[in-house]
């Protein structure tokens, strides 16, 4: 297995390490799972994410390359009027194989004119890098670089993430004005570093990318391999105060779960890419009954029929339904309806009279002030047919069997879209 510049680190702090896309990864540290999730939801988690794969693309037709491979329309997907995608904006989207299967979700970043950067998952690299390059016919005017292990990466997520991680930048000030969702500013390429305009207190340059996989406020930070562990420590130490800590992959399912995030080549993959939660990652227009533009995968989208439906589901306890052969989901007179795709345990919710409140809920809203929740299993489901939001299914693994609740929101009030300003204050 492959390991992150962070793997010493880990294991010297005693993470509970396993594989994931290729590499040893820490699951969780000695706090625990649910300690980390709490701590994103209160506080600041800091995550390795460095197995995630980086690609660049140069020249004059990486434009079009992306428009006809990428699912978003790089020419409307920004902002409620849909604007174009301009420098220092990103914006999350798939690539779509021929028969409309997701061969991996993505983030693509305009870093100039005729100059991008796409964030896939860990060992993606090599197969974006070639669906690319298949269906590139541009030669070098469109040019692709497959940055796998050698781009370190790391996410500070929560709301003292600001406070803590303008401690370690110089000119934080200036780093986080206009500083929207899904933007960015800095950059990590050598090439670049003596233009770059964000700079750890010594002078190493960085990206900043107000992105993240939690749903909550927070940021994505790249920076060369060889400074990721000072990086890290640095952040540790300047959030000791405001109660930081380590956070696994375990932590970052469950905050995903909640927030209604779907995990590749689990959640989608190469089926098709149909009557599921993300459809707004495809160019709709404003009737939604049309494309404004035509991408690899896209017909066989639209001559599909009778496609199984993803739905999000949350229960009403913690307990959950470990995914194996035998999982699978009935209705509730026992009639097998879908398979689990995802079952996890939002460890920040629970249910007040029947609506489900999160630790962020403010009290003003129906958090009661005393609240301690026991947290909420949640995921996502794959149907024969359409549920109705509040229809109960049953999730079972053959022995233990647990009602669970068709929802179109998992976790309430997550702060990823808050305003910068609000953020600053948290």
């Amino acid at each position: 297995m492959k390991t992150t510049p962070l793997h010493a680190w880990h294991v010297g702090q005693n993470a509970n390490m396993a594989e994931f896309g290729g590499y040893e990864m820490p699951l969780w540290y000695p706090a625990g799972a649910k300690a980390e999730h709490l701590a994103v939801i209160n506080a600041a988690g800091l995550f390795d994410t460095t197995h995630m794969a980086v690609l660049t693309l140069q020249g004059a037709k990486v434009h079009d390359l992306l428009q006809a491979c990428f699912s978003k329309d790089l020419d409307r997907c920004i902002g409620p009027q849909k604007g174009p995608l301009v420098t220092g904006r990103c914006v999350y989207g798939v690539f779509l194989d021929e028969s409309g299967g997701v061969i991996d979700d993505a983030i693509v970043y305009k870093c100039e004119n005729d100059d991008y950067m796409i964030v896939v998952n860990a060992s993606m690299g090599g197969p974006i890098a070639a669906h690319l390059q298949k269906n590139n016919p541009f030669g070098d005017a469109a040019r692709i670089v497959d940055w796998t292990d050698k781009v370190g990466k790391m996410d500070i997520q929560g709301p003292k993430a600001t406070a803590i991680l303008s401690r370690v930048l110089n000119d934080a000030d200036q780093v986080f004005d206009k500083m929207v969702y899904f933007s960015f500013k800095g950059s990590f390429a050598p090439a670049e570093l003596a233009s770059t305009s964000v700079s750890l207190k010594d002078g190493t340059p960085l990206m900043v990318s107000r992105t993240g996989y939690t749903g909550e406020f927070g940021f994505e930070l790249f920076i060369a391999p060889e400074h990721v562990e000072r990086l890290w420590n640095e952040l540790l130490t300047a959030g000791a105060e405001e109660g930081i800590i380590a956070c696994g992959l375990a932590a970052r399912d469950s905050l995903r779960a909640g927030a209604g995030l779907p995990l590749s080549h689990q959640d989608i993959g190469p089926w098709l890419f149909a009557e599921n939660p993300w459809l707004f990652v495809l160019p709709l227009d404003e009737s939604g009954s049309s494309l404004t533009k035509d991408c690899i995968g896209f017909s066989a989208l639209q001559a599909a029929k009778n496609a199984e439906v993803t739905q999000a589901f949350a229960g009403f306890d913690p307990r959950k339904i470990t995914l194996s052969d035998k999982a699978h989901v009935t209705s509730p007179d026992g009639e097998p309806i879908g398979t689990i795709l995802t079952c996890t345990t939002d460890m920040a919710i629970d249910r007040i009279e029947g609506t489900i409140v999160s630790l962020a809920t403010p009290v003003g809203a129906g958090r009661p002030e005393s609240f301690t929740p026991r947290g909420l299993c949640c995921g996502f489901v794959r149907l024969k047919k359409k549920m109705d939001v509040g229809s109960e299914i049953i999730l079972t693994d053959g022995k233990r069997k647990l009602k669970v609740e068709i929802r179109d929101d998992i976790r309430p009030d997550r702060t990823a879209r808050k305003p910068m300003k609000t953020m600053l204050n948290a």
